[in-house]
This record gives structure tokens, sequence and C-alpha cells, in this order.
């Protein structure tokens, strides 16, 4: 990826995300110093809430689409507005969910937790309008999954990204299970899934690099222009119809992998927002993705330190040969 001057700086790309499930996530830290109180740190959270505050240190402008109610909603909508997410909520009777973490043994402890409410029929009918409406406004839209799985019915997924491709969008989505089988045969679109996802989703017999390749051509096969491959520590593979490639970041030490998948996902979205071809905004994501996991907080990085970096991303083919 060749430097930029400033003249070259790129388009701010609109993306909007998908979050069904938006979290309140309260984390606590271990104090800095002997004479210092344990620190408490109170944040939107969630997958789409997650790849929105990536896709925003990267200089997106970011709407995201999820439910907010109850008074874990109303502090949600405002930690996301402050964190300069647009928030398009859906009224929600039901309620969001939290999470509190203890962190102060090096560990994450769970000490408690709080499910989300299920939508009812005319709340995922307004999501799904919501959504809709905001993606065709939008550079490229990201379709995140719902935890648990059955607050969106792959159903409604499917529906939603067969809608978008007709309207001509670009999509990218973070889904499993499925999610990511409904998403699949809607087709035209790029789907980035992790080797566990594969694995457990019952897609693949093993996390063999020819069992994740043979399971991301099946996906293509059904009418997507490309599945991304999440592998841990190891390189993530992109496929299409015609080519299989692995991307592969400088190795680097791992503080917290949680967050790194969502975090690639908004370098993918940001990069074809951008203009950039599939292999430059994926490679963008895996720099997104692995200076993540140096840091403490889920979804977080600075533009400039993420850019710099994926310079230091190979592109190769799969089976070997010279990087990119």
């Amino acid at each position: 990826m060749p430097d930029r001057s400033a003249s070259d700086e790129p388009r701010t790309p609109r993306v909007c995300v998908l979050a069904p499930t938006p979290l309140l996530t309260v984390t606590i830290e271990p104090p800095t110093s002997e004479e210092s109180h344990p620190e408490v740190h109170v944040h939107a959270g969630g997958q789409g809430l997650w790849v929105g505050r990536m896709a925003v240190s990267l200089g997106a402008d970011v709407v995201v689409c999820g439910p907010f109610g109850g008074e874990t909603g109303t502090v949600l909508a405002h930690l996301a507005e402050v964190e300069r997410l647009r928030v398009r909520p859906t009224a929600y009777a039901g309620g969001n969910g939290a999470y509190v973490h203890d962190r102060r043994d090096g560990d994450r402890r769970e000490v408690a937790e709080t499910p989300p409410h299920p939508l009812d029929r005319h709340e995922l009918d307004d999501l799904y309008g919501t959504v809709l409406v905001e993606a065709m406004d939008a550079d490229v839209t990201v379709l995140t999954g719902a935890d648990p799985a059955r607050i969106l019915p792959a159903a409604v997924v499917g529906r939603l990204a067969r809608d978008l491709r007709a309207a001509g969008r670009t999509v990218v989505a973070d889904l499993s299970g499925r999610a990511a089988a409904a998403f699949a045969q809607a087709g035209g679109a790029v789907l980035k899934i992790s080797h566990e996802e594969l694995v457990d989703g019952g897609f693949v017999a093993s996390d063999s690099l020819d069992d994740l390749r043979g399971a991301a051509l099946r996906f293509v096969e059904q009418g997507l222009d490309a599945v991304v491959v999440s592998r841990a520590g190891e390189p993530v593979l992109i496929v299409t119809a015609g080519e299989t490639h692995e991307v592969v970041p400088p190795p680097i030490t791992v503080v917290d992998h949680r967050g790194a998948g969502d975090s690639m996902t908004a370098g993918i979205a940001v990069g074809l927002g951008r203009g950039l071809t599939l292999a430059e905004a994926v490679r963008l994501g895996a720099a997104a993705g692995a200076l993540n996991v140096t840091r403490r907080g889920l979804g977080t990085g600075r533009r400039e330190q993420i850019e710099r970096f994926a310079r230091r991303v190979q592109v190769r083919p799969a089976d070997g040969g010279a990087g990119s």
C-alpha cells in the first residue's frame, strides 16, 4: 500500500451498522499504582457498536441502527453518541442487556449479566425499516449478529440482505450459524466469519486450510462475492470464485483478543467505502484487528497507527508466493 500525502486524504465513507443487541458494559480494571484505586469503565458495547466504534476511529461517518430501551438503553444511546456514533434507535419495550466484568486479577471474570429481551414483531419491523432506509444513503452497510442469536431471526437477515442486494448496496456481514447461511443464500456481498464459527456452525469438519477454503467456496457458489475467514493467530483467508489469498500481519503480543474480529470487519467496511479493492480493504481490517488486541478497549484504535501498520500487512496467494 503506497504512502499517502496530505492531498491524498481518503474520502470519508458513510457506514450504516445494524446492531441488533447493543450492550451496556462495565469493566473493573486493576489500579495503575499501589496508591490508586481500581478503575471502573462504562461503555456502549455489543458487536454492532464495537464495529461502529472502530469505523469512527478510521474516519467514517457511522450510523448505528438498533433497539434501545429501558434504563440501559437510555445510557447506551448517550454513550454511543458521545463516541460520535449517530444512533437511529428502534423503540424497545424490553430493554437492552448489560454485563459487569472484573479484570483486577488479570483475567476477565463475569460478576453479573443481564440478557437482552427478545424483540416483538413490531420492533423487528421497525428495526428492519430503519436499517433499510439508512442503508440507501450509506456507502457500505454492515450486518452484525445478535447475541443470543434468537433476538434476530435468520430469515430477517436473509430478507434484508436480498433487499439491499436488489438495491445495489455494498454490504459486509459479520455473522455466524443460521444467520450466516441465510446471508450467503441471499448472495452478492462479503461475509466475514471466523474459523471457530465455521466449525461450530457445522459448515466444516475441521479447521484445516482445505476445509475452511472449501466451506468458503461453497458460500461463494451460492452467490457471495467473497468470504473472509479470520483464523486467530493464523493468516486471514480471502476466498473468491477465482482465487484464495492469505493476509498476514506482523506478529504481535496479545493483551486481549476480544474485539479483534469486529475491528477487522470495521476496517473492511471502511476500506470498501473508500473505494479500495477487497484485498486492500482486508489489509486495513487485518491491521485494525491486530492493533486492537494490543489494547484493553474493544473496537478501539488510532487511525494513523492502523493505516501505517496496514503497510506492513502482506497479501499473498494461499499456496505461497510473493506478498503484495
